[in-house]
């Protein structure tokens, strides 16, 4: 009856700590109370020695059992319940989950540790030995290790996360999966890019999810046959053609240099999207929109070209 009234109690209401306690009572603590108030009762008849010893390490073994189960739900539910308050994605929550597989071993071990303790071995020596081998274990696996450290490096510091495009160690794609020892990402080419992490936060890394708008730096070149008037009105065509855009904000257009065969002028403007197709299509309409004015002014594309002066000798 106390269970139920509980449960009614807890799911009327939006916080989702207590319902994490009352999933620990019923499912952990209860079923430890009984245990206990059975031992409690067993105990209380005559029994030989060896089957109460047995009886003794029965209920500390179920005792630590339920209580590392506890503690690992309780954890699990704090960690789940704080990142869903902060509105975290789905992705990272399950990306969690990865570091709480650690947590929960380091639970476990002293768990078990906590057991042989009351179980009346010498813990010291064995934890001593079991350093010792940890050390050796550490040295064979120093890049696993690394690459472990570098999963809560991108867990904790958010580098990246699932769905975000990006660019790191020369590799451009879209982040599908992040794990304890490996990144994986899919390429625009359609195959799948698998990095060790520490790789990834060892190199310089690109996210472009995260671009706010993106900066466009492109050149013109005319040809040296283009007059001087011609030459000061080019600044303000490009401008024209930058600003009848939508989406776009003008920067600045300039004669740049004077190139071995054109007359250079650089132009710097911004997409106010970071999204790769808009800005493809406002670049092409910018292009097209010049090619139109110039066209109409008169003015010629520069390429590559040669003149070879021949100067006759007299005989």
């Amino acid at each position: 009856y106390a269970i139920r009234t509980i449960q009614q109690l807890v799911s009327g209401t939006d916080n989702l700590y207590d319902d994490m306690a009352f999933e620990a009572v019923k499912k952990f603590i209860l079923p430890l109370v009984y245990f206990i108030v059975n031992y409690n009762i067993i105990t209380e008849l005559n029994l030989g020695e060896r089957l109460k010893r047995i009886l003794q390490v029965a209920i500390a073994v179920i005792s630590i059992y339920y209580i590392v189960r506890i503690i690992n739900h309780l954890l699990e539910g704090v960690m789940v319940a704080t990142m869903k308050n902060r509105n975290e994605s789905p992705e990272r929550i399950r990306q969690m989950k990865g570091v709480m597989m650690l947590v929960k071993a380091i639970v476990w071990f002293l768990g078990i540790v906590a057991l042989m303790d009351n179980l009346g071995y010498d813990v010291a020596t064995i934890i001593a030995g079991l350093g010792i081998g940890g050390i050796a274990i550490a040295l064979a696996a120093q890049t696993i290790l690394g690459d472990l450290f570098n999963y809560f490096v991108i867990f904790f510091d958010k580098p990246f996360e699932i769905g975000d495009f990006v660019n790191a160690d020369g590799k451009s794609g879209t982040v599908e999966h992040i794990g304890i020892k490996t990144t994986r990402i899919r390429s625009v080419g359609g195959e799948q890019i698998v990095l060790a992490n520490s790789r990834i936060t060892s190199a310089a890394l690109h996210n472009f999810k995260r671009m706010e708008r993106r900066r466009v730096l492109f050149s013109v070149g005319v040809t040296y046959q283009t007059s001087a008037a011609l030459l000061k009105e080019i600044p303000g065509m490009v401008e024209s053609a930058v600003k009848a855009q939508k989406g776009i904000s003008f920067d600045r257009a300039h004669l740049a240099s004077l190139g071995d065969f054109s007359i250079n002028f650089e132009v710097v403007y911004f997409v106010e999207s970071p999204d790769y197709v808009l800005f493809m299509n406002a670049h092409q309409a910018v292009l097209q929109h010049l090619f139109e004015a110039f066209e109409s002014g008169g003015i010629s594309f520069a390429y590559p070209t040669q003149t070879l002066f021949l100067e006759e000798m007299e005989g």
